[in-house]
């Protein structure tokens, strides 16, 4: 039986999915929100993300040292297995349970985490590429505080930038963005 955080796994990487489909050959070199990736490049982190965050939710290693090229064969394709196999895998009893022996954080973090990084890095790639993005809105409304949670961890160690202002009346996904450090108006130009 899913815990109530695989669902909201499964809704980000649904909304990821047709971004990461519509990724064209010619795209892969533009730049993104995260200033220190292009589009391959970034594509290339979130399918570590999602490929390592698997082996996370079953309490085994992920190495994050070095990341692999993914962008191979029918890639477009493969994200969306390997999203699909990370539901599954946060879906499994107990996976939220107990601390991650790979990260010495709470399991439910954790996939805070993948979550997060779904989220948000499905809006960078949309937004870098040109394309809609629908988050789910639900899957908004679970992270936002746990973002809110580790952006201090997160700042300090890089991850995220420092918070930009947003008028009060921002969407939840521009809030989102903001508090991970990214300007909810960046555009390629």
């Amino acid at each position: 039986m899913a815990n109530e955080l695989s669902p909201l796994i499964g809704g980000a990487a649904r909304a990821a999915d047709p971004v990461v489909r519509g990724i064209t050959d010619e795209q892969l070199t533009l730049p993104t929100p995260c200033a220190e990736y292009d589009v391959r490049a970034l594509l290339n982190h979130l399918f570590h993300v999602v490929v390592g965050f698997q082996a996370l939710a079953a309490r085994e290693a992920a190495d994050f040292s070095t990341t692999p090229d993914y962008l191979q064969g029918e890639w477009r394709a493969r994200f969306g297995a390997e999203t699909g196999k990370l539901v599954t895998a946060w879906a499994a009893p107990g996976a939220l349970e107990g601390v991650s022996p790979g990260m010495g954080l709470p399991q439910r973090t954790v996939a805070h985490m993948v979550l997060g990084d779904l989220l948000v890095h499905g809006w960078d790639l949309a937004r870098a590429t040109g394309q809609d993005y629908r988050p789910d809105q639900a899957a908004l409304d679970e992270v936002r505080p746990a973002v809110d949670d580790m952006a201090p961890m997160a700042r300090e160690a890089g991850v995220y930038g420092e918070e930009v202002a947003v008028p009060s009346d921002a969407t939840p996904l521009e809030k989102l963005l903001a508090a991970t450090g990214r300007d909810p108006r960046w555009s390629p130009s």
